[in-house]
């Protein structure tokens, strides 16, 4: 048929296909999330009104400073990713494209998620707590920490969560505070027994953590290259794999004494 067809009609009729699968390709949605720097709480105060850190049991101190958890914003579980989100995310240094599943368990509904990150949430507090208060040998048992962030799911802000709790219990141990009066933000899992864990989207949140004021982020030393490519003017970078190694970067820091870990 093609063969008695004028040469321009038949690239024509050749090209309706091409065009379609393009056009599906465009507008079809794929399995990706496209993320960009979220929300950061300076654990230290309060969030929405209320105190993100309450101690009873044990005497506080008064902190100055802060120090700032970080977030990403991903488009939503069941929301349309098309090839052009993707590519225009892909050229974008203030958005990351990732693989859905990445992003949120695969197969699960939006309500499943949101259950799922609340109780990585309440997990991450628990460990927080408890690595918090092993790390200045109190009895948790007769200290008890209360730990509210609002509409924030997941476990990277257990490092910010512990320090947080040193702060407001021991600061650095001579009277001054962890962040020197200064605005600290970071990143990281953590466990019951301290150790820092890695959380992905690190490029990001050094963007939303320069954005709200921060001179210092704490990053899983894992993440230490992620974290240094596309760093923020202004932003220092200090590795942490553990609790203690963070509070001991943070005093040597605002004395300015001792070895300041760097990527």
């Amino acid at each position: 048929m093609l063969s008695r067809l004028s040469r321009s009609r038949a690239v024509a009729v050749c090209a309706l296909p091409v065009v379609a699968l393009v056009a599906t390709a465009l507008f079809a949605p794929l399995p990706f999330s496209v993320a960009q720097p979220g929300m950061t709480a300076n654990v230290l105060g309060e969030n929405k009104g209320d105190p993100v850190i309450t101690v009873s049991g044990a005497p506080t101190r008064r902190t100055t400073g802060q120090l700032r958890m970080t977030t990403i914003e991903a488009t939503a579980p069941d929301a349309r990713v098309s090839l052009g989100d993707v590519v225009d995310g892909w050229f974008r240094t203030d958005q990351a494209v990732m693989p859905r599943d990445a992003v949120y368990p695969s197969g699960d509904s939006v309500q499943e998620i949101e259950q799922h990150n609340a109780e990585q949430m309440r997990q991450s507090q628990d460990a927080a707590t408890r690595a918090a208060l092993r790390y200045l040998g109190m009895d948790g048992g007769k200290v008890k920490v209360t730990l509210k962030l609002a509409d924030v799911g997941g476990p990277s802000a257990g490092l910010l969560f512990s320090l947080g709790i040193v702060d407001k219990l021991r600061g650095d141990g001579s009277g001054g505070d962890l962040t020197g009066g200064r605005t600290v933000a970071g990143t990281g899992t953590i466990t019951a027994d301290g150790r820092v864990g890695a959380v992905g989207g690190v490029a990001l949140k050094t963007q939303a953590a320069r954005r709200d004021g921060a001179t210092v982020f704490l990053v899983p030393k894992a993440e230490c290259a992620d974290a240094a490519a596309e760093l923020p003017k202004g932003l220092r970078l200090i590795p942490v794999t553990t609790l203690k190694g963070a509070v001991n970067a943070l005093t040597a820091l605002e004395r300015g004494k001792g070895p300041v870990p760097s990527c």
